[in-house]
C-alpha cells in the first residue's frame, strides 16, 4: 500500500511539474531560510555554554545613582575582586581583567636571530591577573592555563598571533615586547598558546597580559581600597556549588557601606552592585558597553518572526495551489471512490504525496543550507558552523518541522480532496467552493501582508542608516586620516611627526588627542563650578589635545577661544567645554561660564580649571546617545595616543603614501597604520547595517516566494478561464482588457494587504528607532514606495501569465464546444 502511495504521488509530481517545482522550490527556500536563521540564534544563545562551571559564574556589575539617576555598567573598581573574595565566604574564586581601552590596536615585536624584527598590531587585547584561566575554560594548545598569568610580564596568545610571530615553532618561553597606551612598553614572556573554541563567549580576547609587570600595576597599587572610582575592570565571581547568587546580591548593600559609604558621600554618589550570570551577558540589553558589544535579544525576535513568516509564506503558497488545483483531481477522487476507496485512505494518500514534497523540499533545503552558510555568516558577522553530529538536535528538530511543515501544509487539501461527492464530481458539477476560493485570497492577503511588513522595515533601516551616515556631527570627519601612535618610541617622536607633515603640501592641519570621536573614550571627571561641592557635580567626559586638535577637526566655538600656538602660556588648568556640560554643571549661559572656574575634588585635594571656550555640541559617541558633557584640556607634555591629519581634497591614497614615506622615515621598526574617521565612527553602527543586510536579503527570498505562489495562481486562473477568454476575444475584447480582467482580483488582494500592513509595520518600526537618541522620520514616502513596489512586483508577476493567456489563440480553446 505505500509503495502504490508513493508511485501515485511521484507521478502526480511529474505530472504537474510547473507546480511541482513551485511547491518544492517555495518549502526549500522557507526551510533554508528558517535553517539559517536558527543556526544564527542558536549561535547567539550558545555564548559562554563550554565554560565548566558556567553555571555558577557571574561577573559583577555597578549600577551609580546620584539625584536620583541610574547609571548601569560592567565595570569595577581593581580591588572589588579580592575584597568580594575575602568578605563572602559562599565565594568560591573571583578574577578581574581590563581591556586594552586606551587604545584600539596594540603594538607586538619580536625579534627572531633569522629573520629580524617582526612586528604586528593586534586588536582584542587585555590585561587579566592571575585567576582568569582558572575560571574562563581556554584549549590551550601549549602551555598550562592553571599556571600561565601566575608570573609579571607573561602573555598568552592566540594560535593564529602566535603563529604569525613563530610559525610552527613552540611559542613558549619567547619574547614579545608589546607597546600599549593603556599599559607601556614592556617585554612580555609568552607562557601559553590557545587554540579557538566554535562556541562563541562575551570574552572575545586574541591575547592576555599579565597585570602584573606594566604601568596597570602601579596604577591599581596607588589605589588600593578604593572600591569607587576609577570603574575600568570587570569581575567575576564563581560560588561555591549550593549557594544562591539572589542572596549574595542581597548582601552587597551592607558591604559597599561598609567599605565605600564615606567617599560615597563625599562625592555625593550612591551605589549599587549586581550580578549577572555569565551565559546571560551577551544578551543583556541593558548594558550598553561589556567587554565585547552585547547582541540584542529584540534583533533575534525580530530574525525569528522572519524566518517563521518566510516558512508560512511557502506553506501558503502549498495550500493555495493545492486547493486551487483540486478540480483537476476531483475526476480521479470521484473513480477511487466508486472503486471503494474510503475517505481515510485518500487523506492518507493526499498527505503522503505533501510528506514527500516536503521531505525532498527538506533535502533541498540542507544542501542549500550548506552552500549559503559562508555567505550568510560573513554578512551576520558571525563563524556559523552547521554540522549533524554536533547539532544533531537542531538537525532532528528540523527533520519533524519540514514533516509537520508537510502535515499542516497538506491537511487542508487532503480533507477538502477526501470529502468530494463521487456523484456530482463525475457529473461534472464539481467547482471551487466559496469557502476555499476565499480562503486562497485570505492567505494571498496574509503572504503579503508579510512581504509589505519586510519592504517597509527594509526601507526604514535603510533611511535611518543613510541618516547616520549624512547627520552633521558637529565636527569634519571627511579625509581625517588618524594614526595611531603605541609605543613610547613614537609617541617620542610626535612632534617630528607633526612638523614632517606639517610641510606636506596635501596635508591641511594635523593635531594630536588621546582619543577622537566614535572610539570608547574611558575618561572622565566630576566636575562643579565654583561655589558648589562635589555633591553638584556632573560626569563630563575628557580629552587631551595639543593646540591644533580642535582646529583640525573643525570644532567650533561659540564663546571664548580654543587652544592655540597664539597662547602659548595656556596649562592644563585650562579647559574648554561644550554646551551642554556648560548646561549640566549650572551656569546660567555661555557668558556667565566664561572665565569662571570649575572644580574637582581628587584624593583629597580640589583641582580648579579656568574656562577659556565653550564648543558647539557635537557627537563623540554614536547617535544612539544622547551629547554628553565633554571637555578639552591642554596636554603640553607632546605624549599622544593619536595623530590626526586632515587632508586637502585630491588622491587620498597619495596622501596616505606620503605620510607612510614620511613614518618610515622617523620610525623604520614599526609599521605604518592608519584609518579614516567617518569609516571608525561608523563602526559604531555595525549591529543595524547587519540587520539592515540580512532583513533585506529575506525580504527578497519572503517576496519571491509570495510571487512563487502568485505566479502558480495566475497560471491556473488563466488555465480555467481559457474558454471564457476566447469567448471574449471572439467577441472583440482586447488584448489590454484580458490582461486587466486576468490581474485586478489579485491586486486588490495586494492592495488590501498594503492598507493592512501599513499601520502595523509603522508600529514595529517606530519601536525599533526608539533605541537611537537621533532618528529619522517614517514618513507617508515610506508607504507609498512600498505600495508603488508591492503592486509592481504583482502586477509583473501575473502579467506573464495574463499576457500569455490574452494572446492565445481563440480558436483552440473554442475547438471543443
Amino acid at each position: 500500500m505505500l509503495q502504490n502511495y508513493l508511485k501515485v504521488a511521484w507521478r502526480n509530481l511529474m505530472k504537474n511539474k510547473t507546480f511541482s517545482f513551485i511547491n518544492v522550490f517555495g518549502l526549500s527556500i522557507g526551510l533554508t531560510c528558517c535553517l539559517l536563521i536558527s543556526l544564527y540564534i542558536y549561535h547567539e544563545l550558545s555564548y559562554d555554554s563550554y565554560h565548566k562551571n558556567v553555571d555558577r559564574l557571574y561577573q559583577v556589575g555597578t549600577v551609580f545613582v546620584k539625584k536620583g539617576k541610574e547609571d548601569k555598567a560592567a565595570n569595577t573598581p581593581a580591588p572589588m575582586a579580592q575584597t568580594l573574595q575575602q568578605e563572602f565566604p559562599e565565594i568560591e574564586a573571583t578574577t578581574k581583567f581590563m581591556s586594552t581601552f586606551a587604545e584600539d590596536k596594540t603594538l607586538l615585536q619580536y625579534t627572531d636571530g633569522k629573520a629580524g624584527l617582526k612586528s604586528f598590531y593586534e586588536t582584542r587585547g587585555f590585561l587579566a591577573d592571575s585567576t582568569f584561566f582558572k575560571l574562563f575554560n581556554y584549549n590551550f594548545k601549549e602551555g598550562n592555563p592553571a599556571t600561565a598569568l601566575n608570573e609579571p610580564n607573561c602573555v598568552v596568545l592566540s594560535e593564529e598571533i602566535a603563529k604569525k610571530f613563530f610559525g610552527n615553532e613552540s611559542a613558549l618561553n619567547k619574547v614579545l615586547h608589546i607597546s600599549s597606551s593603556t599599559n607601556g612598553d614592556y617585554d612580555f614572556k609568552v607562557t601559553g598558546v590557545f587554540k579557538p573554541n566554535t562556541i562563541p563567549s562575551h570574552i572575545d580576547g586574541r591575547f592576555f597580559m599579565s597585570l602584573r609587570g606594566g604601568d596597570m600595576e602601579g596604577y591599581i597599587r596607588a589605589r588600593e581600597g578604593d572600591l569607587v572610582t576609577n570603574n575600568m575592570f570587570f569581575t567575576y565571581v564563581l560560588l561555591k556549588p549550593g549557594a544562591d547568587a539572589k542572596a549574595l546580591e542581597s548582601k552587597f548593600p551592607a558591604f559597599l557601606q561598609k567599605y565605600a559609604s564615606e567617599r560615597l558621600k563625599a562625592m555625593g554618589l550612591e551605589k549599587k552592585q549586581y550580578l549577572t550570570p555569565v551565559r546571560k551577558i551577551h544578551l543583556s540589553s541593558d548594558i550598553n558597553r561589556n567587554v565585547t558589544a552585547p547582541g540584542s535579544i529584540t534583533y533575534l525576535y525580530i530574525l525569528g518572526s522572519i524566518a517563521v513568516f518566510t516558512l508560512l509564506i511557502a506553506c501558503i503558497n502549498f495550500m493555495n495551489l493545492s486547493t486551487a488545483r483540486s478540480s483537476k483531481r476531483s475526476a480521479e477522487v470521484g473513480v477511487r471512490k466508486v472503486l471503494g476507496a474510503e475517505k481515510q485512505a485518500l487523506i492518507r494518500q493526499f498527505l503522503g504525496e505533501s510528506l514527500l514534497m516536503a521531505l525532498i523540499a527538506f533535502a533541498v533545503a540542507l544542501i542549500i543550507t550548506q552552500l549559503l552558510l559562508p555567505l550568510f555568516g560573513q554578512v551576520a558577522g558571525k563563524q556559523l558552523v552547521f554540522s549533524v553530529k554536533e547539532q544533531a538536535a537542531l538537525f532532528a528538530g528540523f527533520f519533524v518541522l519540514a514533516v509537520i511543515t508537510g502535515l499542516i501544509a497538506g491537511s487542508y487539501p487532503a480533507f477538502y480532496l477526501s470529502s468530494f461527492k463521487p456523484v456530482k464530481v463525475l457529473k461534472g458539477r464539481f467547482t471551487n467552493s466559496l469557502a476555499a476560493v476565499s480562503l486562497r485570497k485570505g492567505l494571498v492577503v496574509f503572504q503579503f501582508f508579510i512581504s509589505v511588513v519586510l519592504i517597509v522595515a527594509s526601507v526604514v533601516i535603510y533611511n535611518q542608516m543613510q541618516y547616520l551616515r549624512s547627520k552633521d556631527l558637529g565636527f569634519n570627519k571627511e579625509h581625517q586620516i588618524i594614526i595611531p601612535l603605541r609605543s613610547n618610541i613614537a609617541k617620542g617622536q610626535f612632534t617630528a611627526l607633526e612638523s614632517e607633515l606639517a610641510r606636506n603640501p596635501r596635508i591641511a592641519s594635523t593635531g594630536g588627542s588621546l582619543y577622537y570621536p566614535g572610539i570608547f573614550n574611558p575618561s572622565d571627571q566630576p566636575l562643579y563650578k565654583e561655589g558648589s561641592n562635589m555633591s553638584e557635580s556632573k560626569r563630563v567626559f575628557m580629552n587631551w589635545v595639543d593646540d591644533s586638535f580642535l582646529q583640525t577637526l573643525g570644532i567650533k566655538p561659540v564663546k571664548g577661544r580654543l587652544f592655540s600656538p597664539e597662547f602659548p602660556s595656556d596649562t592644563s588648568f585650562r579647559i574648554i567645554l561644550n554646551e551642554t556640560a556648560i548646561q549640566q554643571i549650572g551656569f546660567a549661559s555661555g557668558d556667565e561660564a566664561l572665565g569662571r572656574y570649575v572644580m574637582v575634588d581628587w584624593q583629597g585635594q580640589t583641582y580648579r580649571y579656568e574656562i577659556v571656550g565653550i564648543v558647539k555640541d557635537f557627537h563623540f559617541q554614536a547617535l544612539h546617545l544622547p551629547i554628553e558633557p565633554y571637555g578639552f584640556q591642554l596636554n603640553n607634555v607632546p605624549q599622544f595616543n593619536y595623530i590626526v591629519a586632515n587632508a586637502k581634497p585630491g588622491n587620498i591614497q597619495e596622501t596616505v603614501k606620503s605620510i607612510e614615506s614620511t613614518w618610515r622615515k622617523l620610525n623604520p621598526n614599526e609599521p605604518f597604520d592608519y584609518s579614516f574617521l567617518d569609516s571608525d565612527f561608523m563602526r559604531n553602527y555595525v549591529a543595524e547595517n547587519r540587520l539592515a543586510s540580512i532583513v533585506s536579503y529575506f525580504t527578497v527570498i519572503a517576496i519571491l516566494i509570495s510571487c512563487l505562489g502568485l505566479f502558480g495562481l495566475a497560471a491556473f486562473s488563466a488555465e480555467q478561464r481559457t474558454k471564457e477568454i476566447g469567448v471574449r476575444k471572439v467577441l472583440g475584447a482586447s488584448v489590454p482588457n484580458i490582461i486587466a480582467l486576468l490581474s485586478k482580483d489579485f491586486l486588490k488582494l495586494v492592495a488590501v494587504s498594503v492598507i493592512i500592513a501599513s499601520p502595523v509595520a509603522w508600529y514595529v518600526m517606530n519601536q525599533w528607532l526608539q533605541d537611537f537618541a537621533y532618528r529619522t522620520d517614517i514618513k507617508w514616502t515610506v508607504f507609498a514606495i512600498t505600495a508603488a513596489t508591492a503592486l509592481c512586483i504583482a502586477l509583473l508577476t501575473i502579467g506573464f501569465q495574463a499576457m500569455k493567456a490574452a494572446l492565445s489563440n481563440p480558436v483552440k480553446s473554442l475547438r471543443t464546444e
